[in-house]
């Protein structure tokens, strides 16, 4: 019964290299990188010119250059969370260190873990939340906190802070992170005297991940601790709200008054741009449709101030669908009751029976909506996508019109030369055996118009007749045909490109959803693909985003680090792990038990495959521990017991917001949302500020606990229920 406490397996080199494997996983895991992979050339054009055959990808051509091309292509593999773990399984199962044991364990679950009940609950809900962030409620209920609070820059810190948390307490951290983080960058660009964000998103990270401590359904690590430890969800919450929320109303003074203490970060009054009494009225649009704003998404990038008063508009004019909103929080309320109240009769059905049919309803209502109001939404995102090419064709004018003035600047009287000389349009000089096929810089345009053959082609554009062919490679459009320069330049016209914006407006409104026409050569599943993907964000907005933001990634994350956990399980570490545990519970007690597991499940969480790999193992470590002391026949104390796992349960959940981004899947996806809006947080300064945050939160937390575990636990031998 107690063959895995067995240690003297350590010594084979299989479990050798099983720890190393993990080791150098989870570094990887922390610092990501690319490897180049150089491949033939030759293997790498028959592939592709087997995918273009099968009209997978589109037709391919060669190129005409006469530059000798490299016999290898460099293609650059990424090793991330994802391939990492992927990657130490396989070579693990080709070693024979992990057999059909460790796989089976690891996916279906052994020891009240069960990995696809987890995934398959955390995915469903996590549906029915983002769901509700994409009807806009977060984003129009932080509006409401901004003008609730005025210009008032302390209240509106303490407002934010208590709405990010009682939201995160309710629907978990992803969604908060996904439009809080949104919503705060807009707000700190648009004020005038907050110098850097650094204040408000610091704060809300770690708000939203100590908040996601609550709820079992918050956080994917809640439910690994749950069920590995039998815990029903009511008990969970009652032995957590109160660490939580003291943890909260102490760390608040701290942001505001210590660490943030600068009028740059959190002025005492914050001057906002005023929009105008038509922006005000003006309806919103939804941003889940593409091109809804037309040009201004990319417009509001810019650090202008008509980008700040685009940005303006984001979050004091914000779209909010009143029906989805609704229909999503009853839905999101009645699955958490439920949830709650099954768990509580101690029924052992697992617990997505719940969240699965839930999530469900709110994907058949996310349908229904989008078909019905298809319409609608073709026509807005098909009015976006003309301003779009519209700015797009301008652009390329403009472009144009500078390449030709190019060689006009370079004129031979500026140079000095006595006779003209001929340049193409890239502004090179060029001679040619015909003369009559170059056209001098000292000609009119009515001298260039006479002497094109083309009487459809544009002045501005009708030099690119003199790039030398023989020595530019012919144009390739994305369909893959070849079009000479005349036609590229009778197509580049403003009238042409007029007409084609007509007929590309027309083919909308005759056909507004799938299939749309590709405009040269033959269809191909690329083709289809982007042609689908295009028509299900035109006829179901909201679903296609909610999917787009669905954490997916984590699926085959979490059941390749189970697998690894448990190969340490049968080749002999975690035993080792829960003895050095056991001896240091002996020595320092309770209070040793909530200090070091505090420390350790921080610390884990940055070198130990986020905070979920950290669960997992510390489940399987505190797991061995009960059978050493089952074994021993000296039963450990409830106190005790308890202390230590609701200690991993705070560690776990607050250590996303400590040293390193790759602690938690939610601060990488933090990262990337700010870099999006062009805020860059590099991994330094992630850690400096988040150290006395860290700090604080848990000392205050773990000394909370101290404090109830002794007024509400005794020292009676530990029950498992």
């Amino acid at each position: 019964m107690y063959d895995e406490l067995d240690t003297s397996k350590i010594k084979s080199w299989r479990s050798i290299i099983t720890l190393i494997i993990f080791v150098i996983t989870n570094t990887i895991v922390l610092f990501p990188f690319h490897i180049p992979l150089y491949l033939p050339r030759w293997l790498t054009n028959g592939f592709l010119d087997i995918l273009s055959a099968m009209r997978i990808i589109p037709h391919r051509t060669r190129s005409r250059s006469n530059d000798k091309q490299p016999i290898f292509v460099k293609f650059r593999f990424p090793l991330n969370f994802v391939t990492a773990p992927l990657i130490a399984d396989l070579f693990l199962l080709a070693i024979l260190a992990i057999g059909r044991k460790e796989v089976h364990d690891g996916i279906v679950g052994a020891d009240n873990i069960n990995p696809i009940d987890i995934m398959v609950f955390f995915l469903t809900l996590a549906y029915i939340a983002i769901s509700i962030d994409a009807s806009g409620l977060i984003r129009y209920l932080a509006f409401r906190v901004l003008q609730k609070a005025g210009k008032v820059g302390h209240r509106l810190f303490f407002y934010l802070f208590i709405f990010f948390f009682g939201l995160g307490s309710f629907i978990g951290n992803d969604p908060i992170i996904l439009s809080g983080t949104a919503f705060l960058a807009y707000m700190t660009r648009v004020s005038s005297n907050i110098v850097h964000p650094r204040a408000w998103i610091h704060s809300q990270f770690a708000v939203a991940n100590i908040a996601s401590a609550i709820l079992v359904s918050s956080n994917p690590t809640n439910l690994v601790l749950a069920g590995a430890f039998k815990i029903k969800f009511i008990v969970y919450t009652a032995n957590m709200i109160v660490p939580v929320v003291v943890t909260a109303i102490v760390l608040f003074p701290f942001l505001l008054y210590i660490i943030f203490a600068d009028e740059s970060l959190i002025p005492l009054s914050i001057t906002m741009h005023e929009l105008s009494e038509d922006q005000k009225n003006k309806t919103p649009v939804n941003p889940n449709i593409p091109h809804a704003r037309g040009t201004s998404e990319e417009k509001e990038e810019a650090d202008d101030p008509e980008g700040k008063q685009l940005s303006l508009e984001e979050i004091m004019n914000p779209f909010l669908d009143k029906k989805g909103a609704s229909f999503g929080g009853i839905i999101m309320a009645t699955t958490l009751i439920t949830l709650l109240a099954i768990n509580a009769s101690g029924k052992e059905n697992p617990v997505f029976w719940v969240t699965l049919p839930a999530a469900f309803v709110m994907f058949c209502w996310d349908l229904a909506f989008g078909w019905l109001h298809r319409h609608d939404t073709r026509e807005i995102a098909a009015k976006g996508r003309q301003e779009v090419k519209e700015a797009q064709t301008e652009r390329e004018m403009r472009k144009q019109e500078e390449q030709i003035a190019l060689p006009e600047r370079m004129s031979p009287d500026i140079l000095g030369s006595d006779q003209p000389e001929q340049y193409d349009v890239l502004g090179m000089r060029h001679r040619s055996e015909h003369p009559d096929d170059n056209i001098s810089l000292k000609s009119t345009d009515s001298d260039v118009a006479s002497k094109n053959p083309d009487p459809e082609c544009g002045t501005p554009l009708s030099a690119s007749v003199l790039v030398d062919k023989e020595n530019f490679p012919e144009l390739q459009p994305p369909g893959g045909v070849a079009i000479d320069s005349k036609q590229l330049t009778r197509a580049t016209t403003p009238e042409a490109l007029d007409s084609r914006q007509t007929t590309d407006t027309t083919i909308d409104e005759e056909k507004p959803g799938y299939p749309y026409f590709q405009a040269n050569g033959p269809r191909t599943l690329e083709s289809l693909a982007a042609d689908l993907y295009r028509w299900s964000q035109e006829t179901f907005p909201t679903v296609t985003v909610v999917v787009s933001h669905m954490p997916f990634a984590l699926v085959p994350f979490a059941f390749t680090m189970f697998i690894l956990v448990q190969a340490l399980v049968t080749k002999g570490w975690v035993p080792v792990f829960a003895y050095g545990w056991n001896h240091w519970v002996e020595r320092t007690g309770v209070i040793g038990s909530i200090g070091g597991m505090g420390f350790l499940s921080v610390i884990l969480c940055n070198f130990a495959g986020t905070n979920i790999g950290t669960t997992i193992l510390l489940s399987r470590v505190i797991q061995a521990w009960q059978k050493i002391h089952e074994a021993n026949g000296t039963p450990i104390s409830d106190r005790t017991w308890w202390a230590t796992v609701y200690t991993m349960a705070l560690g776990v959940n607050y250590g996303a917001f400590s040293t390193a981004f790759s602690a938690s899947l939610a601060g990488m996806l933090w990262r990337d949302i700010l870099t999006r809006k062009h805020i860059r947080v590099g991994s330094l300064e992630f850690a400096r500020v988040n150290l006395p945050i860290i700090a604080i939160s848990m000392v205050v937390g773990c000394t909370v606990l101290v404090g109830e575990v002794y007024l509400v636990r005794s020292d009676e031998p530990y029950v498992p229920s």
